[in-house]
């Protein structure tokens, strides 16, 4: 019994530890996108990948926040045709500052596609900004 006090002590402090980490700080992440194509929630899963530890270290979230916007549409012959674009912005309080200091411009159609293959092109296409602003930001 003595055995597994004497255990519990010896861990106690790694457990306060581990309980005391501080959580990742969020980034401000506003999503200002055409509704048929990109909502919040989305936007966010997209933004939200797990950053490297280096691009938080850079840029940390209390001083930067991101913006995207996904427009488009579908034409009379059902061409769907996309723009993503993405915006590093500084944070002042708990709002963005509008004064780019990166952003990243993704375009992409597709022929005879339907309203889902619309949406799926938008999100591909906001992927693909997000990860060109994140390569130009911290390159490898």
């Amino acid at each position: 019994m003595k055995l597994a006090k004497l255990i519990a002590v010896m861990l106690l402090p790694f457990a306060t530890m581990a309980v005391a980490a501080p959580a990742p700080a969020q980034y401000i992440i506003i999503d200002h996108s055409t509704t048929p194509w990109m909502d919040q929630a989305t936007a966010e899963s997209i933004w939200l990948k797990k950053p490297s530890a280096k691009f938080v270290k850079l840029y940390p979230a209390k001083k930067w926040g991101f913006l995207s916007q996904v427009e488009g549409g579908m034409d009379a012959t059902k061409t769907c045709v996309i723009t993503a674009r993405t915006l590093m912005l500084p944070v002042r309080g708990k709002d963005l500052v509008f004064k780019p200091a990166k952003s990243a411009t993704t375009f992409g159609h597709l022929s005879n596609a339907s309203i889902e293959q619309c949406k799926a092109l938008a999100s591909t296409k906001l992927d693909e900004a997000v990860q060109a602003l994140g390569s130009a930001l911290v390159p490898n």
